[in-house]
């Protein structure tokens, strides 16, 4: 790699990632650039709740495209042990990239992901991780991936995937936010579905309607299997009932659908043969779950979330002024601020943005069977 073509490839990243493009958009230029500079025989980009950094799709590229058969162990691999290199591990140690050969010396035994799980199930001899974090948020992470007898990922080639860790972020970001202005959700709920995933990690029993939902959790032409997600959290559910995690965990996902889902995990108390049981909770999601994700997209300050929130209560500009002690001039310039981060007009707009049609349509209306709001049936053309 020389610097020419480092330098040109960082540049290209850096475009993309600022061109409201949609994440597959995004993804697949970043990735044709990057292996302009960094060869490599597969990648995978994984997408995490920023609040939780638990795994909420996967897309794949190269050799590893439609490999999907063992996606779930990937899933109980990545969340239900720890090492170094693990996505979680290099996020709360503010490691924005690193190569597993060089950071084991080369004793890959000391990676139980790439000698048990990545080397015999796929053949790859090295990988290479970039954490995709902007501030204290973290998107993603992507992993490359070499075959045996090339050169392995060397030092310059980690730093140089450092430099693009930010850039990554700011795409899948902007990436979140071009697919909500660019679709619908579907305003009909089902209600939860239920899955039970037993000790051996398969699953034992489902409720009506957990294909459909499991379907939603596609990511598109190069999506890995829904089956990773469901075992990311299964997973995390483990090393929370062995106290090594102090959250139960959860992650929201947009659907395929374009509905925003919410996913819980919690252990069932282990009785004879189902010790490791775990209970998944697939459900649509709320506006107050969903809300702060949304708003964090936007990449608001301190100040103008506070705002925001304001003003999705209802509050008028007069009673924002006096409940944040400024001036009815500052909150309007938070406004001004917000609405261009949003790309809105208005008031009206910014509610319709955060709120994006999943829930606009059906506030006010009375609840349905499954708890949620049921659906307004709008009038047929032309009638009275």
């Amino acid at each position: 790699m020389t610097g020419l073509t480092a330098e040109r490839v960082r540049r290209d990243v850096e475009v993309v990632a600022r061109a409201g493009l949609e994440i597959d958009t995004f993804l697949e230029e970043s990735i044709a650039s990057i292996s302009r500079a960094v060869p490599f025989t597969s990648a995978c980009l994984a997408t995490v709740d920023p609040s939780t950094r638990l795994l909420t799709g996967a897309r794949k590229y190269g050799d590893l495209l439609g490999r999907n058969d063992h996606d779930h162990e990937f899933g109980l691999v990545e969340y239900g042990e720890s090492e170094p290199t693990a996505f979680m591990s290099m996020a709360e140690s503010r490691v924005a990239a690193a190569g597993v050969h060089l950071s084991t010396a080369g004793n890959l035994e000391a990676s139980p992901r790439l000698s048990r799980f990545i080397e015999p199930r796929f053949g790859y001899a090295d990988e290479m991780r970039a954490v995709c974090r902007e501030g204290d948020r973290v998107w993603g992470g992507l992993a490359l991936f070499r075959e045996p007898g090339v050169p392995h990922f060397g030092e310059d080639e980690i730093d140089f995937m450092a430099t693009l860790a930010h850039h990554l972020a700011l795409g899948l970001r902007s990436g979140m936010l071009a697919a909500l202005a660019g679709s619908t959700a579907p305003t009909s709920a089902s209600g939860p579905a239920v899955l039970i995933v037993g000790g051996d990690d398969s699953i034992r029993q489902t409720s009506l309607g957990a294909d459909e939902r499991l379907a939603d959790l596609l990511a598109g032409q190069n999506s890995g299997a829904p089956a990773a997600v469901i075992a990311a959290l299964v997973g995390a559910a483990r090393r929370f009932a062995r106290g090594e995690s102090s959250v139960p965990p959860r992650s929201r996902v947009r659907g395929a659908s374009g509905m925003w889902l919410v996913l819980h995990a919690s252990p069932l108390t282990a009785l004879g043969e189902h010790d490791g049981d775990v209970v998944i909770t697939i459900e649509e999601a709320r506006p107050p779950e969903i809300v702060p994700l949304v708003v964090a997209a936007f990449d608001l300050t301190p100040r103008e979330r506070d705002v925001t929130q304001l003003v999705l209560q209802g509050v008028d500009t007069k009673a924002i002024a006096e409940t944040m002690h400024v001036s009815t001039y500052t909150v309007q310039d938070h406004l001004k601020s917000v609405f261009d981060k949003a790309d809105v007009r208005s008031r009206r707009e910014l509610i319709s943005r955060i709120y994006f049609d999943q829930y606009v349509p059906r506030m006010g209306s009375e609840l349905g069977p499954s708890g949620w709001f049921t659906s307004h049936e709008s009038p047929a053309l032309g009638a009275g």
